[in-house]
């Protein structure tokens, strides 16, 4: 499974991304939905870094994700905080919770990891049903024209105790971009090695509106990567927001 073994160096790989200028994002979006949550999902929520910065914001918020091994590194980066996100383990296509929320987050191209279209279908109806009228479902993608770009590359990340080697290859009969990744972690004086296979679907932003509308979903918008604008010729990620209407 993706994340199996990447999970433990999962934020000192990831170091870079830009969270608060995502939520910052978020922020722009909701105030054009005339959305003010009070309570939110992150789904797809990895080590929980988003769902943090949301609940630091006060919010009530539940962090989902499907690997055992990032919920737990989430919940201990959350165990100090005195409005902690909740996390619990579930796959996008079988979310189901107890309340509904007034949004629902998904960023760094978790939408990508779900590689059959059927079930990214089932998982939009899940979000539907799982937010509030009036709630708004945000998420970003992994362009195609991105995917397609990365078929043949190599890439390389280190640090004095991680090794991490891994390389694309992109598939265009089934739209899948493949990473397989040798992760070399040291161990005291010894170096352990272990090997994940992580798939991205290639998913089309017409495609993705249309399945959000058969969801129920209305005011659909696509934007460039954190640009209230839509997404230019080559762009690499693209936001993607879609809002329950208020009466149904």
């Amino acid at each position: 499974m993706a994340y199996e073994f990447l999970a433990a160096s999962y934020d000192r790989l990831t170091e870079d991304i830009p969270y608060e200028a995502v939520l910052a994002f978020y922020h722009e979006i909701l105030e054009r939905y005339g959305c003010k949550p009070g309570s939110a999902v992150d789904l797809a929520c990895g080590t929980g870094s988003m769902a943090l910065l949301l609940a630091r914001e006060g919010l009530s918020v539940l962090g989902v994700d499907r690997s055992e091994e990032m919920l737990t590194l989430a919940a201990d980066k959350a165990a100090e905080l005195e409005n902690p996100p909740y996390f619990i383990r579930q796959s996008m296509e079988k979310l189901r919770l107890p309340l509904p929320v007034d949004l629902v987050v998904c960023c760094l191209d978790g939408v990508n990891y779900v590689t059959k279209p059927a079930l990214l279908r089932e998982s939009f109806a899940r979000v539907f049903r799982a937010l509030n009228p009036g709630g708004v479902f945000i998420f970003d993608i992994n362009s195609e024209e991105k995917l397609r770009s990365l078929d043949g590359q190599i890439f390389l990340d280190e640090d004095q105790e991680l090794f991490c080697l891994w390389r694309a290859e992109f598939r265009e009969e089934s739209r899948i971009c493949s990473y397989g990744m040798d992760i070399f972690q040291k161990q005291g004086q010894l170096w352990s090695r272990e090997r994940e296979e992580h798939l991205e679907y290639a998913y089309r932003p017409q495609e993705l509106t249309q399945w959000l509308g058969e969801a129920g979903f209305t005011r659909i918008e696509v934007y460039g990567d954190r640009k209230l604008q839509a997404p230019a010729p080559g762009e690499q990620r693209i936001y993607i927001a879609a809002q329950k209407r208020t009466s149904q």
